[in-house]
């Protein structure tokens, strides 16, 4: 990621913070939509696990900056997420989820290179994580 995709990212997301409640329903909503099967997956309050999401994403988000500061945790949610029973194949229906609620919850300050940031931050997060949680090349 350079340095302008990491401020758009950060910029972006402080935008969406005031919604948090909103843009989680919204995510989970999109995401059951378009990989129903991740659904039993879920098996706790869905607001509360929206809650959690937000927190999450906000960490994430402020750590881009220096990203070996949020690379450890990145490492611990991927072994749970294993644990959950995700596959490498759900976290494309996750980015793809993400970017449809960034792009409902931003409307018009949605953009293409705006786009092109968060699919950066996302595949670079969600590449590490994979490689962490099931070695080299996992795509299953």
């Amino acid at each position: 990621m350079t340095p302008q995709q990491v401020d758009l990212v950060q910029q972006s997301f402080a935008k969406v913070a005031p919604i948090a409640d909103e843009a989680a329903q919204l995510f989970y909503g999109r995401l059951f939509e378009i990989a129903p099967e991740v659904k039993p997956l879920f098996r706790g309050d869905i607001k509360e696990q929206g809650r959690k999401l937000m927190a999450t994403l906000s960490v994430v988000v402020g750590g881009l900056t220096k990203l070996e500061t949020i690379l450890p945790a990145a490492s611990a949610l991927a072994s749970r997420h294993v644990d959950y029973g995700v596959k490498p194949a759900h976290y494309a229906s996750v980015g793809a989820a993400l970017l449809w609620t960034l792009e409902k919850g931003l409307g018009v300050a949605w953009t293409a290179e705006l786009k092109d940031a968060w699919a950066a931050a996302y595949t670079t997060l969600s590449g590490y994580m994979i490689e962490q949680a099931y070695g080299h090349g996992s795509r299953a």
